[in-house]
């Protein structure tokens, strides 16, 4: 269960101006840097062609660019260790501008990197290489940024605050998707393929660099200044001690990110293309679709995190697997004889996947302070790496025996999110018997 670990500042206090300042400036720099990591995906095709050569065959072509995409993910886990290492002992606010700077310049170096026909095999491996530093970057801002925003905020907000910064991430999907359409819709085919593909890249690198200059604003969390003043910082390799004390909380954070990249990736990042292949709606309607259920994942992950902080992480898990069970069963199940409803239960669905919201709020209590950051990174990233890359091989699998494949596995994570939440609430009881307070 959850340990609660209270932040300095007193638990009853509203939030204040201050804390909306951080809050903005961390929900901005994390939907910027989210973007700048997913707009890759979004020009993978035109990436492919100008960076293999001209006569690999498609299929070829295709799976080493995905690989290349994928390469960010399987750093993702040594980046979110090593960072959260030193943020545990030289300070949150370090590491947290060092992701967004590691992530903001390899995007501006691809907007500038010469091509195959240009350099030869030189281009592949230079973008294999900024992948992977992007990803060390994305593992350490994910973690880091809950981590940061929970230690400034009292703690009857911490749900708030986290699903706050939780929706920031989940808009940069949304920036990302917008800005693709946006391109593909100013300029011809040819001139995507000869230029444009770098605007995005750009961007999202200039972007990305005025955010590590507004995070110069931001102050070190309260809790790490009053362990670093009284000389509690951990004495040993955060990790070792989060590894041998803290096997509980690893499994608990595992399985809540679990339940939080596996509702991403199957309801807003594969059901476009699922909509297209098994329910023959055409690409514009699917991303137009998609695009609302973002908007509505975003405002369900800070409903979620507001909902955790009243009634417990307990409750709310509870009842939104449920809720998400039936509307997300609903939602593929329907959509054969009634195409109409796509808009309202799509956005329906997108809101319910925001239980997510309330994921981060237990993940930050599950570990101490001293080495929350390396509690919370090696669990979430270990997770993410491992359940992030599966997901999407397990619901094809499915598929090629029914096309409700994605229904399935919805329904599957939904069972997982009632244990944990049965779990949760008997802990919170627990504890509420004991006297001490949990929300």
């Amino acid at each position: 269960m959850p340990s609660v670990n209270a932040p300095a500042a007193p638990a009853s206090r509203p939030l204040t101006r201050s804390d909306y300042k951080t809050l903005s400036l961390s929900a901005l720099g994390g939907a910027l840097e989210f973007y700048d990591f997913i707009i890759f995906v979004f020009f993978a095709t035109v990436v492919g062609k100008l960076f293999f050569p001209a006569d690999m065959p498609d299929w070829l072509r295709q799976l080493q660019t995905f690989g290349l995409f994928a390469a960010g993910y399987l750093a993702r886990p040594l980046g979110g260790v090593v960072m959260a290492h030193f943020g545990d002992l030289l300070g949150r606010k370090k590491m947290f501008t060092l992701s967004i700077f590691l992530m903001a310049v390899p995007t501006l170096i691809m907007g500038l990197l010469p091509t195959y026909a240009q350099i030869g095999i030189w281009a592949p491996l230079a973008l294999l290489l900024l992948r992977v530093i992007q990803g060390a970057a994305i593992g350490g801002e994910v973690p880091g940024a809950w981590v940061f925003v929970a230690e400034h905020v009292p703690h009857r907000h911490v749900g708030y605050a986290c699903g706050t910064l939780t929706s920031g991430l989940t808009a940069g999907i949304l920036i990302g998707s917008l800005v693709a359409t946006l391109i593909n819709s100013v300029y011809s085919a040819e001139e995507v393929q000869g230029y444009a593909w770098r605007i995005p890249f750009l961007l999202g690198g200039i972007f990305g660099l005025f955010s590590v200059y507004l995070r110069r604003w931001l102050h070190e969390t309260p809790v790490f200044a009053e362990l670093q003043l009284r000389k509690q910082l951990a004495e040993e390799v955060p990790l070792g001690v989060v590894v041998r004390e803290h096997r509980p909380a690893i499994v608990l954070s595992m399985l809540l990110t679990w339940v939080l990249s596996a509702g991403i990736v199957v309801v807003i990042l594969m059901t476009p293309s699922v909509l297209q292949t098994v329910y023959g709606f055409d690409a514009a309607t699917s991303l137009k679709a998609n695009s609302l259920a973002i908007v509505c994942l975003s405002v369900g992950c800070i409903l979620a995190g507001r909902l955790a902080d009243r009634f417990g992480a307990g409750r709310t898990f509870i009842v939104g697997s449920i809720l998400l069970g039936v509307v997300s069963w609903t939602f593929y199940t329907s959509l054969k004889a009634h195409p109409d409803w796509l808009f309202p239960l799509y956005a329906v669905t997108g809101l319910c996947v925001g239980v997510i919201g309330a994921v981060p709020y237990v993940m930050v209590n599950a570990f101490p302070a001293v080495v929350r950051f390396t509690g919370l990174s090696f669990s979430y990233n270990l997770a993410y790496a491992i359940f992030g890359g599966l997901t999407p091989m397990v619901v094809a699998l499915l598929m090629k025996e029914d096309p409700l494949g994605p229904a399935y596995y919805v329904v599957a994570l939904c069972v997982v999110g009632l244990l944990v939440g049965g779990y949760l609430l008997r802990q919170e009881r627990r504890l509420e018997g004991q006297g001490v307070a949990v929300n």
